[in-house]
């Protein structure tokens, strides 16, 4: 998972720090009172490691490896409580996670998803997803979640091709 600052306007600019994101998780639970249990933390570890949107089917691979026994409905249910209090974001046009990058805030938010190197960069302003609340509300439309996912190149894999 890349995670970018706030004020970068590169997608590839992060100040990933897996760990640090695990603990606010944590920390978040404690808080509201959730249980992050072992299988929990372990699969928001390995999404906060992942250097890419991340698969459900890869993360069984993963979990494979370490001890216990990792079942895809016990992967699934995980994914589940992650998302439910949104400590990740489920990319649907690709079926992966992400980490995500406030996880003390309820929000929704659009992503850039690179078609070349994977990447996926939370854009971290809130005016676009007020925009379609808005847009739908004038039409008489009741939103009850967004996804909003844009594919493309990034600049880095842009830089790379004209080279």
């Amino acid at each position: 998972m890349r995670l970018a600052t706030h004020k970068s306007r590169d997608p590839h600019a992060h100040g990933h720090d897996a760990g640090a994101f695990v603990r606010d998780v944590a920390r978040v639970c404690d808080e509201r009172g959730l249980r992050l249990t072992a299988i929990r933390l372990r699969v928001l570890e390995l999404v906060a490691e992942a250097t890419i949107p991340v698969k459900a089917y890869d993360l069984l691979d993963r979990l494979k490896d370490g001890p216990g026994v990792a079942a895809p409905p016990t992967v699934y249910r995980a994914l589940d409580f992650l998302l439910e209090h949104g400590f990740i974001h489920k990319l649907e046009s690709i079926n992966a996670f992400v980490g995500c990058h406030h996880p003390g805030e309820a929000h929704q938010v659009p992503f850039l998803i690179c078609d070349h190197c994977s990447s996926a960069f939370e854009i971290c302003d809130e005016g676009v997803a007020v925009l379609l609340t808005d847009q739908a509300r004038e039409r008489g439309f009741k939103p009850a979640s967004q996804t909003l996912e844009v594919h493309g190149i990034c600049a880095r894999c842009s830089d790379q091709s004209v080279r």
